[in-house]
């Protein structure tokens, strides 16, 4: 991590998610063996990925019975508030179907409707993902989707995380299979003997998760493109360099290609952060990751002014940003691109992932220019309503009938006109 002037700013866009052309020719033989094979293919992929040899791809009630002996009750209650924090958080974005009618008799509407099914991908590997469990199920639940299916790598032992099963479990996911990687995600958008295919599928995954949403969507929707982790804090005099330090660090141990960033107008600041950065990271049990983030990802940009340290946070549009200066309120409406925004000392970036109620799931890679987090929305669809009356289509027909013929459509045209009473296809019949 280096201290830089903000005029040799370097965007945290990283091409990660291009992959390489091995890894892109090895997701599309995975997702054409899936469709081919089925079950079969997902046993053989789980065999060669995860080494391990699966009775049954499905989750079974006393799977899910051990778990809750696994985890101690503290841990259960913090699963039940956490859940209530994010259902209460997203039920705010509930949006009822709408209809107007107009003078003339005609009503216009929107029909929202719910997602039939939704297929959440859970990480596995090294570490387990409660939170990523709750992220994604909950918002899926309070938009009304019927069928939500869990599907996450197995361990060396055959099964899922405890923690990450209590989660589903609080959560309400009636249907979970141990499958990871592409070839969950393949099924998922396919179907296999033993997992039927879904209409959306959401979570985060590595490399070949990510290529395979890549390659399966049109066929069935995704949520985004997840790159590694970011953060960037805007920070001034008033700022406490350990804290600062701490939450830069907190996105650094995700991944080696985690993107901490701090934006400051404060040299003195700018010191004591890459001081305390320096002393903290030997401490970490995740230090190694937590030192490659840093020193191929990490900055801290020194800016001229507050100002200036906001329009840099505007073109960097990172995922988590916060702000720790005297007077954060003051900022927010002149932060334009950012995942998530977190105002003030206390609301640390952790509080969001794990607890507070708004979702962690965010864009990255600089797509928080023209993306929105995980919401309601993402699980429902939306049906415009047309009920035109006859006063309307006798005072608009031929402007429709005009607008159609205009683009060479003369199919269009007539079938307005079919239904006029001046209408010249009328005249013609009646002729």
């Amino acid at each position: 991590m280096k201290i830089i002037q903000v005029d040799n700013l370097v965007s945290i866009k990283r091409s990660i998610e291009a992959g390489t052309e091995e890894q892109l020719t090895t997701v599309k033989k995975i997702i054409s063996e899936i469709r081919n094979r089925g079950d079969e293919a997902l046993r053989d992929f789980t065999r060669q990925f995860d080494q391990v040899v699966l009775d049954s791809l499905i989750v079974d009630e006393k799977e899910m019975e051990d778990a809750y002996q696994q985890v101690d009750a503290e841990f259960i209650s913090i699963v039940k508030e956490a859940s209530e924090n994010i259902r209460r958080f997203h039920e705010k974005q509930l949006r009822p179907s709408w209809m107007t009618t107009e003078e003339n008799g005609t009503i216009l509407g929107q029909k929202i409707t719910p997602l039939d099914s939704v297929g959440v991908y859970v990480p596995g590997g090294t570490a387990a993902y409660p939170s990523s469990v709750l992220m994604n199920v909950i918002p899926a639940q309070v938009a009304g989707v019927e069928r939500i299916v869990m599907v996450s790598p197995p361990a060396k032992d055959g099964k899922l995380p405890a923690a990450v099963l209590v989660a589903a479990k609080e959560a309400g996911v009636k249907e979970i299979y141990k499958v990871g990687g592409a070839q969950a995600i393949a099924a998922l958008a396919y179907g296999t003997e033993t997992i039927a295919q879904v209409d959306k599928i959401t979570g985060p995954g590595n490399i070949y998760v990510a290529l395979a949403k890549k390659e399966v969507f049109g066929d069935v929707a995704i949520d985004m493109i997840a790159g590694p982790s970011e953060i960037a804090i805007l920070a001034d005099d008033t700022a406490y360099a350990n804290e600062v330090a701490a939450d830069l660090l907190s996105q650094a141990e995700h991944d080696k290609r985690a993107c901490s960033v701090l934006v400051t107008p404060s040299m003195k600041l700018a010191e004591q952060v890459l001081a305390e950065v320096e002393k903290q990271l030997v401490l970490l049990p995740r230090m190694e990751i937590a030192a490659a983030s840093i020193r191929d990802f990490g900055a801290i940009y020194v800016t001229s002014s507050i100002d200036e340290a906001v329009e840099t946070i505007n073109k960097l549009a990172p995922e988590h940003v916060e702000v720790m200066t005297e007077n954060p309120m003051e900022l927010l409406g002149k932060i334009r691109h950012a995942g998530a925004i977190f105002l003030g000392r206390y609301s640390s970036e952790p509080v969001g992932d794990y607890f507070a109620g708004p979702n962690h799931v965010l864009p990255t890679n600089g797509t928080a220019r023209f993306s929105s987090p995980l919401n309601v929305d993402d699980f429902q669809k939306k049906s415009s309503v047309i009920i035109y009356s006859e006063q309307a289509l006798k005072a608009n027909g031929t402007k429709i009938a005009t607008f159609a013929r205009m683009e060479g459509l003369e199919a269009h045209a007539r079938a307005v006109e079919t239904r006029m009473e001046e209408g010249t296809l009328c005249k013609e019949q009646q002729a």
